[in-house]
């Protein structure tokens, strides 16, 4: 019987998870989960939450249960894949004070993604020291499991390389302990959401989110305000699909491909309205999301069940990622009292 490939991924708790989230990693997740090919391993990732919001400790505290309601309200199943939560896990801490003496600084700074995301927070030199080393606490993750696929979406490659590269030194120094991960990356042109509002991408800091957990009417509202295109004034108008929000999102979200390509066409020619295709776009979007919010309110019902099976999953996670953690100071040679 071939042994099941062991699979990492995980959230920060800021807040609710959006659409992003869903057709760019939650969906694959599942997929993979009831697949019976693998071992899923899915964490919250509470301590890299923290690196950005040390000041505010309260929005983590509230955005766990948040996100762990809506990966059941998704359809991750606690029988078939380990849901923990990231703190709960002390071994990841001294793993990662090992793996920081593998990295320079200088690299750190020239991961892509963190470069990104440190103009994006207008840290400007004021970079808090945990945020800079956040792909090393990313490796630690990866590894404390031997995880050998990473579900996430495109923008998080460098962060698997910074993995895959400490992986390789470590490897190299002190003997083949370590494995090292590959991306599972979602389908072309499903790796990165725009936003409502047209923006590149679909973030919770800058507000232009559909989150899974939004109720019928806040999801109208929010399909009905989209960006269009800002030159199709009146309905005979002929309208622009490239870079319309609209268009992008049924490309995503809608099966009936020859219909999306009817609706473009007739837009592009004229005579189709914006208010027509953002209804068209609800409906879809809302038949998507419906069993998922229905499934969500279940959970919410019995929130100590939910907080029950973060902490069993988290039991069996620090099982997994205490014994790599002891064949780790057995290659370093820090098993002095053994």
């Amino acid at each position: 019987m071939t042994a099941k490939k062991v699979i990492l991924t995980g959230d920060r708790p800021t807040g609710h998870l959006h659409i992003g989230h869903y057709v760019g990693s939650l969906k694959e997740r599942v997929k993979m989960q009831n697949s019976g090919k693998y071992d899923p391993y899915i964490m919250i990732a509470d301590q890299q939450a923290l690196t950005d919001n040390a000041r505010d400790p309260e929005k983590i505290h509230n955005s766990l249960i948040q996100v762990a309601l809506d990966y059941l309200a998704v359809g991750l199943d606690p029988e078939k894949s380990t849901i923990y939560v990231q703190s709960q896990i002390p071994a990841l801490s001294e793993l990662n004070m090992y793996f920081l003496n593998l990295v320079t600084v200088s690299r750190l700074e020239r991961n892509p993604t963190v470069k990104a995301e440190i103009q994006q927070k207008n840290f400007n030199r004021s970079i808090p020291a945990g945020f800079l080393t956040y792909p090393v606490s990313q490796a630690c993750d990866i590894t404390a499991f031997k995880a050998e696929l990473v579900p996430v979406g495109d923008d998080q490659e460098p962060m698997l390389e910074q993995a895959r590269e400490i992986v390789r030194t470590f490897n190299s120094i002190y003997g083949d302990v370590l494995v090292e991960p590959e991306g599972v990356f979602p389908p072309k042109g499903q790796g990165r959401i725009p936003g409502l509002d047209g923006n590149a991408k679909m973030s919770k800091s800058l507000g232009n989110c559909i989150y899974l957990s939004d109720d019928e009417d806040t999801l109208r509202k929010k399909v009905m305000s989209m960006y269009t295109d800002p030159n199709h004034i009146h309905v005979e108008d002929p309208g622009q699909v490239e870079g319309n929000i609209v268009f992008t999102y049924l490309d995503i979200f809608d099966d009936d491909k020859e219909k999306v390509q009817e609706l473009k066409d007739h837009y592009r020619a004229g005579g189709l309205g914006d208010v027509k295709i953002k209804k068209y776009l609800f409906e879809v979007l809302n038949k998507e999301l419906t069993p998922i919010r229905e499934r969500r309110l279940e959970f919410a019902k019995d929130i100590p069940a939910v907080y029950d099976m973060l902490h069993k999953g988290s039991e069996k996670a620090n099982q997994v990622a205490n014994q790599t953690l002891h064949e780790v100071k057995e290659a370093m040679g820090l098993n002095y009292f053994e």
